[in-house]
């Protein structure tokens, strides 16, 4: 069994890296993403679904570096859910997607300005694989 999530929209907020007890980097980041559509009738709808992303090891380090909020990025992963009981005991669960390939769409200082078309102008074009997480 296999399967593999594909994201392209934009941060929601700069990457917050921490490292685990035994010091393996861990970097998560919101994702936005829009879908605009017009209804039967004729009104413009919209509606954005927030991701949130986890990127381990090297990953983790690149994408606190380089990424900041407003930029385009394309993440690819798994889905991952967990869930638990709050302190009211009532049952929650959450879904976050574990990152294995982020590439930049936009480049520093291009926010949400970029399209997603590619590389914004003057922008970088960089890639990063999970090649170097420890599983």
């Amino acid at each position: 069994m296999y399967q593999k999530t594909q994201v392209i929209g934009h941060l929601g907020r700069d990457p917050e890296m921490r490292y685990t007890q035994n010091g393996t980097a861990v970097t998560s980041f919101n994702v936005a993403t829009t879908r605009k559509w017009t209804s039967a009738n004729g009104e413009q709808q919209e509606k954005t679904t927030w991701f949130r992303v986890s990127c381990w090891g090297k990953l983790a380090e690149t994408t606190a570096q380089y990424l900041q909020k407003g930029r385009l990025v394309f993440v690819e992963g798994e889905i991952e859910a967990s869930a638990w009981t709050d302190k009211e005991g009532a049952p929650r669960a959450s879904l976050e997607l574990r990152a294995f390939t982020v590439k930049f769409l936009s480049g520093r200082g291009d926010g949400a300005e970029a399209g997603a078309g590619g590389v914004a102008p003057g922008g970088d074009d960089f890639a990063v694989h999970e090649d170097d997480i420890p599983f």
